[in-house]
């Protein structure tokens, strides 16, 4: 089972709707259990809803899509729960004006690291910050860009690589080690930025490799 904290934004229903149509069965989570049961029937595709503490339970991997501002709220009383477990933070701080879009600084060096900090063992993977959501939520739509993928364990992230490239068009990136994951965070301000310019959905593609 794949499970989505915080599951019921854009984030999470887009990354939920691509990777049950890739096969997979994926659980919606949320501090209110009729919200996700709500966004798990509006995804169809056999997902499930049910709270983030049931998500942490019968998940793994676990996909953190709360918002920033909500991480470390929704983390902490999981941390025993998901022990061993892969979480993939997928959040990136971001500050929105109205002129622009600017990375947060953030203590630890990224939201990521953060999520390792509150979460000792668990087997953190930093991954998806640069995918639209929106596009991610139409099935129609071909992603064709790289999803660059950060961690301190190999083998999770091996794993998150290959589940990545279950989505159509989709290519993973190993970006190494977590400490990178500062870079990922704030390229998605870039590229927001880079949307408001052009009236798009950029992503990025890696050349050379």
């Amino acid at each position: 089972m794949l499970g989505l904290l915080g599951g019921t934004g854009p984030e999470g229903k887009g990354l939920g709707l691509r990777f049950a149509l890739a096969g997979e069965r994926v659980m919606i989570g949320s501090r209110q259990r009729h919200r996700a049961k709500a966004a798990a029937e509006e995804l169809g595709c056999g997902a499930i809803g049910g709270l983030n503490s049931e998500v942490a339970a019968k998940s793994d991997p676990v996909f953190v899509t709360t918002p920033y501002q909500g991480q470390a709220e929704t983390l902490e009383p999981l941390s025993d729960i998901l022990s061993d477990k892969i979480v993939v933070v997928t959040v990136a701080p971001l500050k929105f004006d109205p002129s622009t879009v600017s990375a947060i600084h953030i203590d630890a060096g990224s939201a990521a690291e953060e999520v390792q900090q509150i979460l000792p063992n668990a087997k953190v993977v930093a991954a998806f910050q640069t995918i639209s959501a929106i596009e991610l939520l139409n099935p129609h739509v071909r992603i064709e860009s790289d999803v660059v993928v950060c961690s301190d364990h190999l083998d999770a992230k091996k794993s998150i690589m290959t589940l990545a490239e279950k989505i159509d068009s989709i290519r993973a990136v190993d970006a190494g080690s977590l400490v990178n994951a500062h870079y990922v965070e704030q390229i998605t301000a870039l590229l927001l930025n880079i949307n408001r310019e052009y009236k798009t959905h950029s992503s990025i593609k890696i050349t050379g490799i």
